[in-house]
């Protein structure tokens, strides 16, 4: 069994089953009604809000437990999203080309592999279109409320700007907050946001 089919083994949702919260604030910045893609998804709790929203969603995720719970969730929601198992690593990322591309807390990404799954995010996103990433900065493992206990792992804004530079990003922000998403993401914790629109 893989880490995250192990993970969300049960009925408890390790997230939560309500939006990231930085998801809720960055909403503005997303092409409305447009096709929207959710990645590393998990049990479905940001695929689903957006959905009820009115965004034509596709999620991944490489757990087929947590893409099972994802489905439920929806269900009972009563919205429509297109679920798929997929392995990040193995993505052909300009192959399909979406309004929005979506990245919540996909800190599992190895420093050595960081840069191409960064880059084909933005590699993904049509011309007019977002990308919005969220995630943890290093100083996320001094909290230890979520997230790996590797550093390495994390983004800084120096990172995320370099990173890019050929979009017109909207935010890009360093922060604490405190989060209340499930037991996997509980308390106090060092967080950025990154929201970039690509230019025709």
């Amino acid at each position: 069994m893989n880490p995250w089919d192990q993970r969300f083994q049960g009925d408890e949702y390790v997230f939560g089953t309500e939006p990231a919260k930085a998801l809720l604030k960055l909403e503005q910045y997303l092409v409305p009604n447009g096709a929207t893609l959710v990645i590393a998804d998990g049990e479905g709790r940001n695929s689903v809000y957006l959905a009820s929203k009115g965004f034509k969603v596709t999620a991944t995720d490489y757990s087929k437990i947590g893409i099972d719970k994802a489905k439920r969730l929806a269900a009972e929601r009563n919205v429509s999203v297109n679920y798929m198992i997929e392995d990040i690593f193995e993505r052909d990322w300009p192959s399909q080309q979406y309004d929005n591309v979506v990245a919540v807390f996909i800190q599992f990404v190895p420093p050595t592999q960081m840069t191409k799954v960064l880059t084909g995010l933005a590699a993904s996103v049509k011309p007019n279109g977002t990308l919005l990433v969220h995630g943890y900065t290093p100083n996320q493992v001094e909290f230890g409320t979520g997230g790996p206990p590797n550093p390495e792992h994390m983004y800084t804004e120096a990172m995320l700007r370099d990173i890019y530079q050929h979009l017109d990003i909207q935010v890009c922000e360093e922060y604490i907050d405190t989060l209340n998403e499930g037991h996997g993401h509980s308390g106090k914790s060092a967080l950025i946001d990154l929201v970039g629109i690509k230019t025709a």
